[in-house]
Protein backbone atom coordinates (compact mmCIF):
# COMPACT_ATOMS: atom_id res chain seq x y z
CA UNK A 1 0.00 0.00 0.00
CA UNK A 2 1.22 3.39 -1.28
CA UNK A 3 2.23 5.74 1.95
CA UNK A 4 -0.32 8.78 1.55
CA UNK A 5 -1.09 11.36 3.99
CA UNK A 6 -4.00 11.05 6.30
CA UNK A 7 -6.92 13.21 4.48
CA UNK A 8 -9.33 14.67 6.93
CA UNK A 9 -11.20 16.70 4.17
CA UNK A 10 -11.91 16.83 0.14
CA UNK A 11 -12.31 19.13 -2.58
CA UNK A 12 -14.24 17.85 -5.77
CA UNK A 13 -13.91 19.52 -9.46
CA UNK A 14 -17.70 19.37 -10.66
CA UNK A 15 -17.39 19.23 -14.74
CA UNK A 16 -16.09 15.70 -16.01
CA UNK A 17 -15.04 14.43 -12.44
CA UNK A 18 -18.44 14.33 -10.81
CA UNK A 19 -20.80 13.95 -13.97
CA UNK A 20 -20.07 13.67 -17.46
CA UNK A 21 -20.11 17.18 -19.23
CA UNK A 22 -17.57 17.20 -21.45
CA UNK A 23 -18.69 14.82 -24.02
CA UNK A 24 -21.52 18.19 -24.04
CA UNK A 25 -18.59 21.12 -24.09
CA UNK A 26 -16.69 19.60 -26.83
CA UNK A 27 -20.51 19.21 -28.56
CA UNK A 28 -21.69 22.17 -28.65
CA UNK A 29 -18.24 23.95 -29.28
CA UNK A 30 -17.71 21.85 -32.54
CA UNK A 31 -20.97 22.40 -33.75
CA UNK A 32 -20.14 26.25 -33.41
CA UNK A 33 -16.80 25.99 -35.13
CA UNK A 34 -17.96 23.52 -37.89
CA UNK A 35 -19.85 25.94 -39.93
CA UNK A 36 -15.86 27.40 -40.38
CA UNK A 37 -14.28 24.68 -41.37
CA UNK A 38 -12.67 24.00 -38.16
CA UNK A 39 -12.98 21.84 -34.73
CA UNK A 40 -11.23 21.99 -31.11
CA UNK A 41 -9.06 18.45 -30.90
CA UNK A 42 -8.46 17.30 -27.08
CA UNK A 43 -4.84 19.12 -27.51
CA UNK A 44 -6.95 22.44 -27.56
CA UNK A 45 -9.17 21.35 -24.99
CA UNK A 46 -6.81 19.87 -23.07
CA UNK A 47 -5.51 23.38 -22.01
CA UNK A 48 -8.84 25.03 -21.79
CA UNK A 49 -9.84 22.46 -19.03
CA UNK A 50 -10.68 24.35 -15.41
CA UNK A 51 -10.77 27.73 -16.74
CA UNK A 52 -13.28 30.71 -16.26
CA UNK A 53 -15.57 31.25 -19.02
CA UNK A 54 -14.29 34.35 -20.66
CA UNK A 55 -10.32 33.17 -20.76
CA UNK A 56 -11.13 29.91 -22.30
CA UNK A 57 -13.46 31.55 -25.02
CA UNK A 58 -10.42 34.05 -25.50
CA UNK A 59 -7.90 31.19 -26.02
CA UNK A 60 -10.00 28.79 -27.76
CA UNK A 61 -10.78 31.13 -30.81
CA UNK A 62 -6.79 32.27 -30.68
CA UNK A 63 -6.42 28.93 -32.01
CA UNK A 64 -8.53 29.93 -35.10
CA UNK A 65 -7.84 33.96 -35.96
CA UNK A 66 -9.16 33.23 -39.57
CA UNK A 67 -12.67 33.28 -37.91
CA UNK A 68 -15.39 35.54 -37.89
CA UNK A 69 -16.57 34.99 -34.33
CA UNK A 70 -16.14 36.83 -31.52
CA UNK A 71 -15.58 35.45 -27.96
CA UNK A 72 -18.85 37.29 -26.94
CA UNK A 73 -20.50 35.28 -30.10
CA UNK A 74 -19.17 32.01 -29.54
CA UNK A 75 -20.39 32.12 -25.26
CA UNK A 76 -24.05 33.37 -26.42
CA UNK A 77 -24.22 30.09 -29.32
CA UNK A 78 -22.37 27.63 -26.48
CA UNK A 79 -25.22 28.63 -23.53
CA UNK A 80 -27.59 28.08 -26.09
CA UNK A 81 -26.95 24.63 -26.91
CA UNK A 82 -25.41 23.47 -23.25
CA UNK A 83 -28.44 24.98 -21.76
CA UNK A 84 -30.56 22.49 -23.81
CA UNK A 85 -28.16 19.32 -23.01
CA UNK A 86 -27.34 19.93 -19.34
CA UNK A 87 -30.55 18.51 -17.82
CA UNK A 88 -29.29 15.25 -19.45
CA UNK A 89 -26.23 15.08 -17.76
CA UNK A 90 -25.25 12.40 -15.52
CA UNK A 91 -22.91 10.88 -12.80
CA UNK A 92 -19.52 9.69 -14.09
CA UNK A 93 -19.14 5.95 -12.12
CA UNK A 94 -17.76 5.79 -8.52
CA UNK A 95 -19.13 9.26 -8.07
CA UNK A 96 -22.79 8.80 -6.34
CA UNK A 97 -21.50 5.88 -4.09
CA UNK A 98 -18.04 7.62 -2.78
CA UNK A 99 -19.93 10.67 -2.11
CA UNK A 100 -22.27 8.97 0.06
CA UNK A 101 -20.11 6.98 1.78
CA UNK A 102 -18.13 10.37 2.69
CA UNK A 103 -21.32 11.58 3.97
CA UNK A 104 -21.99 8.95 5.79
CA UNK A 105 -18.63 9.16 7.50
CA UNK A 106 -18.70 12.75 8.40
CA UNK A 107 -16.19 13.89 6.08
CA UNK A 108 -15.98 17.48 4.87
CA UNK A 109 -16.67 18.01 1.38
CA UNK A 110 -17.23 20.71 -1.09
CA UNK A 111 -17.39 21.40 -4.66
CA UNK A 112 -15.11 23.94 -6.19
CA UNK A 113 -16.05 24.60 -10.04
CA UNK A 114 -15.42 27.05 -12.44
CA UNK A 115 -18.58 26.96 -13.81
CA UNK A 116 -21.38 29.84 -12.92
CA UNK A 117 -23.93 29.66 -11.01
CA UNK A 118 -26.64 29.62 -13.09
CA UNK A 119 -25.09 26.76 -14.77
CA UNK A 120 -24.17 24.67 -11.69
CA UNK A 121 -28.02 24.87 -10.81
CA UNK A 122 -28.79 23.89 -14.82
CA UNK A 123 -26.25 20.68 -14.23
CA UNK A 124 -27.58 19.61 -10.86
CA UNK A 125 -30.81 19.84 -10.39
CA UNK A 126 -31.83 16.70 -11.65
CA UNK A 127 -28.96 15.00 -9.92
CA UNK A 128 -30.30 16.61 -5.98
CA UNK A 129 -31.12 13.51 -4.48
CA UNK A 130 -27.85 11.06 -6.07
CA UNK A 131 -24.88 13.90 -5.51
CA UNK A 132 -26.11 17.23 -4.56
CA UNK A 133 -27.81 17.00 -1.52
CA UNK A 134 -24.48 15.75 0.22
CA UNK A 135 -23.06 19.47 -0.62
CA UNK A 136 -26.22 20.99 1.03
CA UNK A 137 -27.86 21.91 -2.13
CA UNK A 138 -31.59 22.52 -1.45
CA UNK A 139 -31.05 21.42 2.12
CA UNK A 140 -32.90 23.52 4.54
CA UNK A 141 -30.98 25.22 7.69
CA UNK A 142 -28.00 23.65 6.03
CA UNK A 143 -25.08 25.37 3.94
CA UNK A 144 -24.38 24.62 0.66
CA UNK A 145 -21.11 23.33 0.26
CA UNK A 146 -20.54 24.52 -3.57
CA UNK A 147 -18.22 27.18 -4.28
CA UNK A 148 -18.34 28.29 -8.41
CA UNK A 149 -16.70 30.50 -10.32
CA UNK A 150 -19.01 33.75 -10.05
CA UNK A 151 -18.05 33.09 -6.19
CA UNK A 152 -13.96 34.17 -6.80
CA UNK A 153 -15.00 36.34 -9.67
CA UNK A 154 -11.96 39.06 -10.26
CA UNK A 155 -10.11 37.17 -7.46
CA UNK A 156 -8.38 34.55 -10.16
CA UNK A 157 -8.14 33.93 -13.75
CA UNK A 158 -9.18 30.47 -12.71
CA UNK A 159 -7.35 26.68 -12.66
CA UNK A 160 -4.14 26.30 -12.62
CA UNK A 161 -3.82 29.17 -9.89
CA UNK A 162 -4.75 27.57 -6.74
CA UNK A 163 -7.23 30.49 -5.26
CA UNK A 164 -10.53 28.25 -5.51
CA UNK A 165 -9.54 25.16 -3.80
CA UNK A 166 -8.11 27.68 -1.18
CA UNK A 167 -11.24 29.61 -0.85
CA UNK A 168 -12.95 26.71 -0.83
CA UNK A 169 -11.31 24.98 2.14
CA UNK A 170 -11.13 28.37 4.32
CA UNK A 171 -14.77 30.20 3.59
CA UNK A 172 -16.46 26.90 3.18
CA UNK A 173 -14.93 24.07 5.35
CA UNK A 174 -13.60 26.71 7.75
CA UNK A 175 -9.93 25.45 7.41
CA UNK A 176 -7.16 27.61 8.38
CA UNK A 177 -5.00 27.28 4.95
CA UNK A 178 -4.89 30.98 4.25
CA UNK A 179 -5.57 32.26 0.69
CA UNK A 180 -1.85 32.99 -1.13
CA UNK A 181 0.12 30.61 -2.56
CA UNK A 182 3.56 32.57 -1.29
CA UNK A 183 4.77 32.68 1.73
CA UNK A 184 2.89 29.62 3.27
CA UNK A 185 3.21 29.45 6.91
CA UNK A 186 3.45 25.95 8.74
CA UNK A 187 0.20 26.06 10.36
CA UNK A 188 -1.59 26.73 6.96
CA UNK A 189 0.90 24.52 5.21
CA UNK A 190 0.03 21.62 7.28
CA UNK A 191 -4.24 22.38 6.94
CA UNK A 192 -3.53 22.34 3.46
CA UNK A 193 -1.89 18.71 3.83
CA UNK A 194 -4.81 17.48 5.16
CA UNK A 195 -7.01 18.17 2.07
CA UNK A 196 -7.39 15.86 -0.65
CA UNK A 197 -8.47 17.22 -4.11
CA UNK A 198 -10.28 15.48 -6.98
CA UNK A 199 -9.33 16.46 -10.01
CA UNK A 200 -10.01 15.91 -14.20
CA UNK A 201 -8.09 18.30 -15.48
CA UNK A 202 -4.27 19.08 -15.80
CA UNK A 203 -4.84 22.59 -14.83
CA UNK A 204 -6.84 21.36 -12.15
CA UNK A 205 -4.52 19.10 -10.78
CA UNK A 206 -1.81 22.07 -10.74
CA UNK A 207 -4.34 24.04 -8.71
CA UNK A 208 -4.15 21.44 -6.01
CA UNK A 209 -0.65 20.50 -5.74
CA UNK A 210 0.19 24.57 -5.73
CA UNK A 211 -2.73 24.41 -2.90
CA UNK A 212 -0.32 22.20 -0.96
CA UNK A 213 -2.59 19.20 -1.29
CA UNK A 214 -3.11 16.08 -2.18
CA UNK A 215 -4.51 15.36 -5.88
CA UNK A 216 -6.02 12.14 -7.60
CA UNK A 217 -6.32 12.55 -11.06
CA UNK A 218 -9.52 10.74 -13.05
CA UNK A 219 -8.81 11.84 -16.57
CA UNK A 220 -10.81 11.33 -19.48
CA UNK A 221 -9.25 8.40 -21.18
CA UNK A 222 -8.81 10.92 -24.48
CA UNK A 223 -6.36 13.29 -22.12
CA UNK A 224 -4.95 10.23 -20.32
CA UNK A 225 -3.66 8.95 -24.26
CA UNK A 226 -1.79 12.19 -24.14
CA UNK A 227 2.00 13.27 -22.91
CA UNK A 228 1.22 14.58 -19.66
CA UNK A 229 2.47 18.39 -19.64
CA UNK A 230 1.80 19.86 -16.16
CA UNK A 231 4.44 21.01 -14.11
CA UNK A 232 3.06 18.93 -10.77
CA UNK A 233 2.67 15.04 -10.89
CA UNK A 234 -1.44 14.28 -9.14
CA UNK A 235 -0.39 11.78 -6.54
CA UNK A 236 -2.56 9.29 -7.54
CA UNK A 237 -4.36 8.26 -11.19
CA UNK A 238 -7.26 6.90 -11.91
CA UNK A 239 -9.19 5.70 -14.75
CA UNK A 240 -12.36 6.38 -12.43
CA UNK A 241 -13.61 7.00 -9.38
CA UNK A 242 -14.41 3.67 -9.04
CA UNK A 243 -11.02 2.66 -8.34
CA UNK A 244 -10.68 5.29 -5.44
CA UNK A 245 -9.64 3.44 -2.44
CA UNK A 246 -10.82 5.31 0.68
CA UNK A 247 -8.47 3.69 3.63
CA UNK A 248 -5.00 4.12 1.22
CA UNK A 249 -5.99 7.88 2.69
CA UNK A 250 -6.76 7.64 6.28
CA UNK A 251 -10.13 7.49 5.44
CA UNK A 252 -13.07 4.95 6.45
CA UNK A 253 -13.05 1.81 4.18
CA UNK A 254 -16.44 1.20 1.79
CA UNK A 255 -18.77 -0.87 4.08
CA UNK A 256 -22.25 -0.62 2.67
CA UNK A 257 -23.53 1.70 -0.24
CA UNK A 258 -25.50 4.38 1.60
CA UNK A 259 -28.68 5.61 -0.44
CA UNK A 260 -30.80 8.75 -0.12
CA UNK A 261 -30.19 11.70 2.08
CA UNK A 262 -31.55 11.59 5.08
CA UNK A 263 -34.04 14.21 6.11
CA UNK A 264 -34.31 15.07 2.38
CA UNK A 265 -37.21 14.58 -0.14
Amino acid sequence: MRACPRIEYVIFDMDGLLIDTESVYTQVTNDILAPHGVQMTWEIKAGLMGKVEQEASVQLLSYFPGIALTPEEYIAQRTIGQDRLWPAVRPLPGVPKLIAHLAKHKIPIVVATSSKRRNFLLKSAHLHQEIFAYFGCGVEGTEEMVVCGDDVSGKTSGKPEPYIFLYAAQEKLRRNVGDVEENVSPEHALERSRGLVFEDAIPGVEAGKRAGMSVVWVPDPNLLAMEYSGKHIPDETLRSIEEFRPEEWGLPPYDSIVRGVTGVK
